[in-house]
C-alpha cells in the first residue's frame, strides 16, 4: 500500500559554534587586546506544509534529521555564520506529535511553518569578557549543543465531504461519479484500502470529498481494516453516510457504522452528516420503500435516495452537501457589543 499518513522521526537543531581566544597583532599596536568572534548559531529544525503532497511516503526510508552546527568565531572580531535552517516539507493537515502524544504543531494550511527545535547558540569570544579589570582573558565560551527530540507526523486529509460506510455501500463509485478520481471499483469488500481524494463540481465552487475504507461491526476493535483512516475525516465539514438499498438489514447497516463513528471519538458522531441511500437503480419499488422505512425506524428518516452508477439523485445530494459545507466553513458572527450610554 503506497498510502502513508504516520511516520516517526528524529530530528536534532544544530550545535551552536565556539567563540574563539584571539588578540590584536597589528603594527604599532602592541596591545592591542582580545579579539575573539563569538560563535554562529546552529541551525533549527522547521516543519512547513508544501502544496503538491498527499502522503508521508517521504519520511519512509529517512527518518533522522540533523541541522547544520555554526560556525566557529575567528579572530579580528570576525563572528562564527549562522547555520541555515532544515526545512521538512509535509502536506497540509499533519499534525507533529512529542513522545507523548502532545501536539506540537498543527499544520492545517499550504504555507504553515513551525520550529521543530531550535538551534543552539553560539559561545562568546574572548573579546566578550574584556574589562577594566580583565584586560587580556583568555577564555571563550563552547557553542550550545542542539535539541534533540523524537516525534511522531500524522496527517489528516484536508476535505469538505468525507464518505462513510460499510464495505461495498458504493462510496469509491459515488466518488468516481462526482469527481475525476479512478479508485478501484469491484463487487468484494474493501476495494478500497487507503484513502482517495477528489475534487467536485458544487454549483459555483467546488467540494473536495475524502473515500476512506469501508468500516465495520467492531472496527475499533481492529476488525477489518479497523479505524485507522478515520483520522482522515476528522477534519470534514460534513459527512456522507451511504448505505446500500440493497442490503439484507438496511437500519442495522446504518446503526453499526454510527456506533463505530462514536467509539472512535473525535467528534466524528457529532458532525453534520447526510445519509444516502444508495444503488436505487438495483433496488426494485417495494424493497426501496422498505429500505426507506427501515432507515427511518433506526433513527435517518431524512435518507436521499441516489445511485452512484447511474447519476440518479446525485446532483441533489452534491448540492445539499456543499450548503452543509458553506455554512459549517462560515466565520462565526462576532459577538455583539452591548450599547452603553
Amino acid at each position: 500500500m503506497s498510502f502513508f499518513d504516520e511516520a516517526a522521526i528524529l530530528v536534532r537543531s544544530g550545535d551552536g559554534g565556539n567563540g574563539c581566544v584571539a588578540f590584536r597583532r597589528e603594527r604599532r599596536r602592541p596591545r592591542g587586546g582580545p579579539a575573539g568572534g563569538r560563535g554562529g548559531r546552529g541551525g533549527d529544525v522547521i516543519v512547513e506544509a508544501a502544496p503538491g503532497l498527499n502522503t508521508l511516503r517521504g519520511f519512509r526510508s529517512r527518518r533522522h534529521f540533523r541541522a547544520r552546527r555554526g560556525g566557529d568565531g575567528e579572530g579580528n572580531d570576525r563572528d562564527g555564520a549562522g547555520a541555515e535552517a532544515l526545512t521538512l516539507q509535509v502536506p497540509a493537515g499533519t499534525t507533529v506529535l512529542d513522545e507523548d502524544g502532545a501536539a506540537v504543531a498543527d499544520l492545517a494550511a499550504v504555507g504553515d511553518r513551525a520550529v521543530l527545535a531550535e538551534g543552539g547558540r553560539g559561545g562568546r569570544g574572548n573579546a566578550a569578557f574584556k574589562s577594566p579589570t580583565r584586560q587580556a582573558p583568555r577564555v571563550a565560551e563552547e557553542g550550545q549543543a542542539g535539541v534533540e527530540r523524537r516525534l511522531r507526523l500524522r496527517l489528516r486529509l484536508i476535505a469538505d465531504v468525507g464518505l462513510v460506510g460499510l464495505p461495498n455501500a458504493g462510496k469509491s463509485t459515488f466518488l468516481a461519479a462526482v469527481t475525476r478520481a479512478r479508485p478501484r471499483i469491484a463487487d468484494y469488500p474493501f476495494t478500497t484500502l487507503a484513502p482517495q481524494l477528489g475534487v467536485a463540481a458544487a454549483g459555483d465552487g467546488e467540494l473536495v470529498v475524502a473515500d476512506i475504507p469501508g468500516l465495520i461491526e467492531g472496527a475499533h476493535r481492529g476488525a477489518g481494516l479497523g479505524d485507522r483512516f478515520l483520522g482522515h475525516v476528522e477534519r470534514c465539514a460534513v459527512l456522507l453516510h451511504l448505505v446500500d438499498a440493497t442490503g439484507p438489514d438496511v437500519g442495522g447497516a446504518w446503526r453499526a457504522v454510527r456506533r463505530e463513528l462514536a467509539e472512535y471519538g473525535a467528534g466524528l458522531a457529532e458532525k453534520p452528516v447526510l445519509v444516502g441511500l444508495n444503488k436505487c437503480d438495483a433496488a426494485g419499488g417495494e424493497a426501496l420503500r422498505r429500505a426507506r422505512a427501515a432507515l427511518a425506524a433506526a433513527g435517518a428518516p431524512d435518507a436521499r435516495v441516489l445511485s452512484g452508477a447511474t447519476g440518479a439523485g446525485v446532483a441533489d445530494v452534491m448540492a445539499a452537501l456543499a450548503a452543509v459545507a458553506e455554512a459549517a466553513r462560515a466565520p462565526a458572527p462576532a459577538p455583539e457589543t452591548p450599547w452603553r450610554p
